[in-house]
């Protein structure tokens, strides 16, 4: 037996949130499905600390489901015991991505204490993540705006095509609804099942829409080129996904303050995957502000409604060792 011994006393990775902001090919009729564009978010993340240990320990934020990702890539590559400590996570099930992260982040904690050298993309696919998007693992390797190339022959997460610098003056506006959940595991399972394919054209319309647009407006800070893109991108995949969220939006609530922010001058509005999770696009901090402090004297503080101001974040995971 190979005995493989860590190369550090401790590690800890912060692995960002993500926006998926839609799918682009859901039919796949040129030999890849799905294609998702997305956006990694500063100021939400799953921190994992991991080290040596007598037994494998794991505690904190969504245990259990840690456990499961920890056991599973400590049993295939036989690495000796941990304990785990998940120290902050993304909110679950909100659409920001906790579990591709989560995952990702206990597994590549893992190959680093031990030297494994696994890269995201394999940890991802070991533990059954990036089915579907690949916006997840891009935004751990490297942040920014994410376009991956969807779901090809290969049983691998999709690769990512395009990762841009996203301007560092621009805010997004994250619409929270504590008191709904977005689909997930079975549901979401179900929901891809049944949905029919996309109306002819739509996919090459999306296409072209981010190729064209989305990614040329970014590369030159148009905000109102790339919202608008933005917009279309979200009415086209919202209005497919509404037969199984109750509209394009799967919280009421997110929507109205979605409609509220649209009016206030946002350059673009949405739904991050599954939801219930809403954004929108500000050119500032302080226009960003001061479309907040709008919503908030118009709607006051309904249960479960948080706004949240991020920027963008243009880099990846961030791995440091722990003081204690």
């Amino acid at each position: 037996m190979n005995v493989k011994h860590a190369t550090a006393p401790a590690l800890q990775v912060r692995a960002p949130a993500r926006l998926h902001m839609g799918f682009i090919d859901l039919d796949g009729s040129l030999g890849r499905r799905f294609g998702s564009v997305g956006l990694t978010l500063d100021g939400l993340h799953t921190t994992v600390r991991i080290r040596p240990s007598d037994t494998l320990q794991v505690t904190g934020h969504d245990a259990e489901r840690a456990w499961r990702y920890a056991t599973e890539i400590s049993a295939r590559f036989d690495l000796p015991p941990s304990r785990i400590e998940l120290a902050e996570a993304i909110p679950s099930h909100s659409g920001l991505g906790s579990g591709t992260q989560l995952a990702v982040a206990v597994g590549m904690a893992l190959s680093r204490l031990y030297g494994l050298e696994l890269g995201s993309r394999e940890v991802a696919g070991l533990l059954d993540r990036g089915a579907r998007s690949g916006i997840g693992i891009g935004s751990f390797d490297g942040g920014g705006f994410i376009v991956d190339g969807g779901r090809g022959a290969l049983d691998a997460p999709p690769p990512i095509v395009a990762q841009m610098h996203f301007p560092a003056a621009w805010r997004m506006v994250l619409i929270f609804d504590h008191a709904c959940r977005g689909l997930h595991g079975a549901a979401e399972k179900e929901a891809f099942r049944v949905l029919p394919p996309y109306a002819t054209g739509l996919a090459d319309r999306l296409s072209r829409l981010v190729l064209m647009r989305a990614l040329p407006a970014l590369a030159e800070q148009d905000i109102d080129m790339f919202g608008a893109a933005i917009n279309e991108l979200q009415h086209c995949v919202g209005d497919y996904f509404a037969p199984a969220q109750g509209g394009r939006y799967t919280s009421r609530m997110v929507s109205e303050i979605a409609g509220c922010l649209n009016g206030l001058g946002a350059a673009c509005t949405g739904q991050s995957s599954w939801g219930p999770t809403g954004f929108a696009l500000a050119a500032s901090e302080a226009e960003a502000q001061r479309m907040v402090t709008a919503v908030t004297e118009r709607f006051g503080q309904p249960d479960g409604l948080e706004l949240k101001i991020c920027a963008a974040r243009n880099e990846g995971a961030q791995w440091t060792v722990p003081a204690d």
